[in-house]
């Protein structure tokens, strides 16, 4: 072996020079380990024993088998066994170890010497203890810096890696300094005078003057060499004062510095390090894109060196990534939680990092005291600050998320001081890295990383003062919600969005504050009340109409309460709400309240939240007396925009009861008046939203949509059905596309017969409703689902495929407020062979729902499904009832359920030896048509004309 070169992976190990490569660039081993690894690559796919790889590794030396663990540990970690698939060392239990991986032999010739080079120059750098990962860019770059510029400093908060990218990028430039490449550790000085004594025993100097900066300067002089000064930040004067008088008097020293804040001297370069890159969590998120991004690889690094069969998998990579953002990418907080899977698994790491920082403590006996908690690592800065700043930053812990300095303002410095002084104190606590700045957008806006955080919120407990601060924290989001809702109406949707989105986490810490023991509940029912339009523009539903519950509840045991204020929240609950019995009470008392105020803009959120209500259950006719009631009261009212919405609403009433004539005529004109500025139709709809649940020209084409292809435009209604998805999908809002997919998108696309859209809408619609926790439309998407399922067998919409959706889609639903799913389920079950239930569904609509503009097709699948029963005296009570649809339908206007009647009575007087007779009723509806001749109804009809004239001709 001592000739050769055995190549695995990206390594090689030439044992005679006692080297190991990764490409081109030397792999440091302690000698302990690099003999285990030799020892494993002689043999590879053989198994050796413990006592043989200790007695060969440690002759004559009696060891444990931690000890062999220890270093079979820390050569996997170097290299990076179980990153991106690559396995080298198996442990086989009660055994030994396995090297795994394919070889191959070279000659060692080929090995470039350089290597050894670099490997023997004069550094004291140590031996990582761990394997750098995810900063191979930046260490690329900060190598290439190095050789440009003198002093560069490598700044960021504790826990981010800045002493590891350092030691990495001074083991990349070993081979570049003549004398060597030192490290000053000033992290264990108290004394700021005690920095240049350190500087000078690392470089072996005597230096016995009192002043020691001379000697130090003439001992370093005419050397080429970089000095790596850690941990610079409770010293830094003393290292700035170092590193100013090495680049005046020393040509030929560099440095390379770590620190939470600049050094401020001159010349000085600064890298900003950030946080590993962390993936989105999401419920189709896959190991494989998972392990792509560097905090989860250090994770699983770390992991696996404690718990070897430990895999990510597509079932923990959710999991995982949770973990990795909760712990915001800082490698030093993820050394310190992975390896706790091996007592408490994924799911228990990631439930007790809700504590923070107690499961943060590190293992490895040899850390730095600081280094032991994430807290000591926080306290290490914290200690450095002023009493005031110390104050100031345990203040900023209040906030959840980010704020702004106005925020800061208000909420975090004493009374005495002055607005301007945030702005001085938040910029000295970025500069010490305690605070991250981000000032990307028009204003700059500052947070606080979770892990420093949950450590200023330790020290405003013990100050006492969190009680006070939560008050001032909570007044101020009151504020700013309730200008914000003034806003609403008056600014752009994005803009507004855009300033006021970013506070949600405020917003949630504040109301869980006022709503608790300790706080003060009035504070909450008027955040809660102020904040309802942002709840609704991020179709964040389900959380409105909880806090709106609990406000409600606060209010009903206050002995007085803000009529006002209750009006807000039962119109916010009714709006927010899926179950229909609360939707009609709040909805009934908003609309009380609102008329005893004579508040007309809350009579109307009420009226049309009432006929949303009964529209919804099938109601036709008594959702009819609310449409005239709103567009009664917009009339008289000089706002032309809401007239036009209660024209609207008059529109889909009639639409619904069965006048589809005058239904198109209101939803035309709605659309001709509808002739607004880009700017003005983007708040409109920011408006209608919030006010009232949809979009004013939206929902206009959706039903437009509907009635088009009721009236036989199928090809027009098709195209409203593009147009209105491609609004909403513009508009950026989950309720507005739902609406879009649930009311006219997956219908028509089941009514025309187009299968794989059916089952792309469907799939939308779902994942829409379930990743914005909409269950009004989960509920319609569900009974597509199962619609589909009991058609095909199946339903596989891809990655978006709900786990489990097929076995609850087959369960009997009939709570559903939707007679199109009913419909379409009964005529599913139907060609099924299930008749039993799909006689049973009919009836269910029939029973539920009023008559109007789906009465004719009930009435014609109640006949197909009694026909296929087969019960005595079926065809003469379906033929009764495949006349009553068709009178009904050619009543209200509806061509597609005339045709659809009129196909369904003539293939019944065919099959009665009456062909003449069903050409009679059926071609006369057919040929009123003139698009759509590509849909599943008209392509039936066709067929079954040309069947009968070939019968009638024979």
């Amino acid at each position: 072996m001592d000739g050769q070169a055995i190549s695995f992976g990206p390594f090689r190990l030439l044992a005679a020079q006692r080297l190991l490569l990764e490409g081109d660039q030397p792999v440091r081993l302690g000698s302990r380990a690099f003999d285990i690894l030799a020892t494993l690559v002689e043999r590879p796919g053989e198994v050796i024993g413990k006592d043989e790889l200790k007695t060969r590794i440690w002759p004559k030396t009696f060891v444990e088998d931690s000890n062999l663990k220890i270093q079979v540990s820390a050569l996997r970690r170097a290299l990076g066994d179980g990153q991106g698939g690559r396995r080298y060392i198996a442990t086989i239990p009660g055994r030994g170890y396995n090297f795994v991986a394919p070889v191959r032999f070279e000659k060692s010739s080929q090995a470039p010497l350089l290597a050894t080079t670099a490997l023997a120059a004069a550094h004291n750098l140590p031996l990582a203890a761990t394997r750098t990962i995810g900063r191979e860019e930046v260490v690329a770059i900060l190598v290439s810096r190095l050789s440009r510029e003198r002093l560069l400093t490598i700044v960021g908060p504790g826990g981010i890696g800045k002493t590891t990218v350092a030691l990495a990028v001074a083991e990349r430039m070993i081979a570049e300094y003549e004398h060597g490449v030192w490290l000053v550790d000033l992290s264990p000085l108290s004394d700021p005078r005690l920095v240049l004594s350190a500087v000078a025993t690392v470089l072996g100097l005597e230096i016995r003057t009192e002043n020691p900066l001379p000697g130090l300067i003439a001992g370093l002089k005419d050397k080429q060499m970089l000095l790596l000064l850690d941990n610079c930040e409770h010293v830094i004067d003393a290292a700035a004062s170092l590193a100013a008088t090495v680049l005046t008097g020393v040509p030929g020293v560099n440095i390379l510095a770590t620190s939470r804040e600049r050094l401020g001297t001159a010349g000085e370069r600064e890298h900003r390090l950030g946080p590993l890159g962390s993936p989105p969590t999401s419920s189709g998120l896959t190991a494989a894109e998972a392990a792509a991004f560097s905090a989860v690889q250090l994770f699983m690094e770390r992991v696996t060196a404690i718990v070897e069969d430990f895999a990510l998998t597509d079932a923990n990579a959710q999991l995982i990534a949770e973990i990795c953002q909760r712990l915001d990418g800082l490698p030093l907080a993820i050394e310190f939680a992975a390896p706790r899977v091996e007592v408490l698994g994924v799911e228990g790491l990631a439930a007790g990092l809700n504590h923070n920082l107690p499961v943060l403590t590190a293992r490895r006996r040899t850390a730095m005291p600081r280094h032991r908690t994430m807290w000591t690592v926080i306290d290490w800065s914290y200690g450095l600050l002023s009493e005031d700043e110390q104050r100031f930053f345990r203040g900023l812990g209040i906030f959840a998320g980010g704020f702004a300095v106005e925020a800061a303002a208000a909420v975090a410095i004493r009374a005495a001081d002055t607005p301007y002084e945030a702005i001085d104190r938040l910029a000295d606590l970025v500069a010490k890295s305690l605070v991250v700045a981000d000032v990307s957008g028009a204003k700059p806006r500052f947070r606080l990383l979770n892990t420093t955080r949950a450590y200023a919120i330790e020290q405003l407990d013990a100050s006492g003062q969190r009680e006070r601060l939560a008050r001032r924290h909570a007044e101020y989001c009151r504020s700013l919600f309730e200008r914000a809702e003034g806003e609403a109406s008056a600014r752009p949707a994005d803009e507004w969005l855009a300033n006021y989105a970013q506070e949600m986490d405020n917003l949630r810490a504040a109301l869980d504050w006022t709503f608790s023991p300790s706080g003060d509940g009035s504070i909450g029912v008027a955040l809660t009340a102020a904040a309802v339009p942002l709840w609704v523009r991020l179709s964040l539903l389900e959380e409105c109409r909880g806090r709106a519950k609990q406000a409600l509840g606060v209010l009903e045991t206050a002995a007085t309460a803000d009529p006002r204020e209750e009006m807000k929240l039962h119109a916010a609950l009714g709006a927010s709400t899926a179950e229909a019995a609360e939707m009609r009470a709040a909805f009934t008392k908003t609309l009380e309240i609102a008329k005893h105020l004579s508040d007309v803009e809350y009579q109307l959120r009420a009226l049309r939240g009432l006929y949303f209500y009964y529209i919804g259950s099938g109601q036709f006719r008594t959702a009819h007396p609310f449409a005239q009631e709103f567009h009664a009261l917009t009339r008289r009212r000089s706002d032309r925009h809401d007239l036009i919405f209660g024209e609207r609403m008059m529109g889909v009433t009639e639409h619904y009861i069965g006048h589809q004539m005058r239904a198109r005529h209101y939803l035309e004109q709605v659309l001709a008046q509808d002739a607004v500025s880009d700017h003005g139709r983007d708040a409109l709809r920011f408006q209608d939203v919030v006010r009232f649940g949809t979009d004013l020209r939206i929902s206009a084409r959706v039903f437009l949509a509907r009635v088009l292809w009721l009236q036989g435009f199928a090809d027009q209604a098709l195209r409203a059905v593009e147009q209105s998805l491609g609004e909403a999908e513009a508009a950026g809002h989950a309720v507005l596309q739902c609406y879009v997919l649930a009311t006219a998108a997956c219908p028509i696309a089941f009514w025309v017969g187009g299968q794989s859209a059916a089952v792309h809408y469907t799939a939308m619609l779902g994942e829409l409703s379930r990743q914005h926790a909409l269950p009004h439309w989960a509920a319609f998407g569900a009974r597509f689902e199962q619609v589909l399922v009991i058609k095909t067998g199946s339903f596989d919409s891809g990655p978006r495929r709900r786990h489990g959706a097929q076995d609850a889609a087959l369960g009997p639903n009939f709570s559903l407020r939707s007679l199109t799913g009913l419909m379409l389920l009964a005529e599913a079950l139907g060609h099924a062979g299930r008749i039993t239930e799909g006689l049973a569904a009919v009836e269910a609509g029939i029973e539920q729902f009023e008559t109007g503009c789906f009465t004719p097709e009930v009435i014609r699948l109640k006949g197909e499904l009694s026909l296929l029963q087969g019960m005595p005296g079926a065809a003469a009570m379906a033929t009764a009832l495949f006349r009553q649809a068709l009178d009904g339908a050619r009543e209200q206007g509806i061509l597609f359920w005339e045709l659809r009647a009129a196909t369904s009575l003539a293939r019944l007087l065919r099959n009665q030896d009456h062909p003449a007779d069903a050409i009679a009723y059926l071609q006369p509806v057919y040929d009123r048509f003139t698009e759509g001749f590509g849909t599943a109804d008209l392509i039936t009809a066709k067929r079954l004309l040309d069947e009968l004239s070939e019968a009638g001709s024979i």
